[in-house]
């Protein structure tokens, strides 16, 4: 049932760190533009020890939760039932509290990737290259798996890291050759580059960016832009950044959990890049 302006209704952001976070800046921004005015979006420093005497606090006003990490994972135990996208990755982003007390978990990171390249013009693409091998990595697999028709090469640290992606290539049906990370600079000739590593990470790669790069998908927000994403932009080549997909899986958290669609993209991104630009 959609939200009611009179409802008084509480969502919030769980994770550790959390005061970064800009989900409350992003939902909050949400629900002026939708006129929920008795609704309320915090964030709590919460880690897994902490996550089940969280839940038992929860009461009939809690609309819902978006978590971050390291979340994802250890609320799979907590939710009543989890979707088909969350259970590909076993990574729960998102939980939406019913009337009835079910509590419902979703993975809105991978259709909100999904959701920022096609805003960019990216539907399909034959092929695609990872740099980095860790949670994040798992859902641009996922994400990939919807729209690359071919090979994506993961570029890892580690044999072990390596192993990890050609094991979630092989769930999640998506062809991954692995390579080490050492040759990260062919990465970049990819029709399609999703950087998932921290900030910093793929700093030495800048002036590798060849001269008509295509797409980069820098999963980075702050600080942004990041080296590569700005060298990219400066040859021409579109980029993707962390703050698209941030607005795209917040739009979907809104939706599912106010019961409104379609969710104020724009005055959502706004509010974000506001935000980010005050830092």
């Amino acid at each position: 049932m959609p939200a009611r302006a009179t409802d008084a209704r509480r969502a919030a952001v769980l994770g550790k760190p959390i005061a970064h976070s800009l989900s409350p800046v992003l939902h909050r921004a949400a629900y002026d533009e939708l006129g929920l005015t008795r609704w309320s979006y915090e964030r709590f420093e919460v880690d897994e020890a902490g996550l089940p005497g969280f839940f038992e606090e929860l009461g009939p006003e809690w609309a819902g939760l978006s978590l971050t990490m390291p979340l994802k994972r250890a609320v799979i135990p907590l939710v009543d039932e989890i979707s088909e996208t969350a259970a590909s990755v076993d990574a729960v982003n998102t939980v939406v509290l019913t009337e009835d007390g079910r509590r419902l978990g979703d993975n809105t990171d991978i259709p909100g990737m999904v959701a920022a390249l096609c805003e960019h013009g990216i539907e399909q693409v034959d092929s695609a290259a990872i740099l980095g091998a860790g949670a994040t990595a798992s859902s641009a697999l996922a994400a990939l798996a919807r729209i690359c028709t071919g090979e994506v090469v993961a570029y890892v640290r580690s044999e072990a890291r390596a192993a990890e992606m050609r094991q979630w290539g092989e769930r999640l049906d998506v062809d991954v050759r692995t390579a080490d990370w050492a040759d990260a600079e062919q990465a970049l000739r990819a029709p399609l580059v999703i950087a998932t590593t921290p900030a910093g990470t793929t700093d030495a790669l800048a002036a590798a960016v060849p001269e008509r790069p295509v797409t980069l998908f820098d999963v980075l927000y702050d600080p942004w832009p990041t080296e590569l994403a700005a060298r990219w932009s400066m040859f021409g080549g579109a980029v993707v950044s962390g703050l698209d997909l941030l607005v795209h899986q917040a739009v979907l958290q809104v939706e599912q959990m106010t019961g409104r669609s379609p969710a104020p993209l724009e005055a959502m991104r706004r509010a974000g890049e506001k935000a980010l630009a005050a830092r």
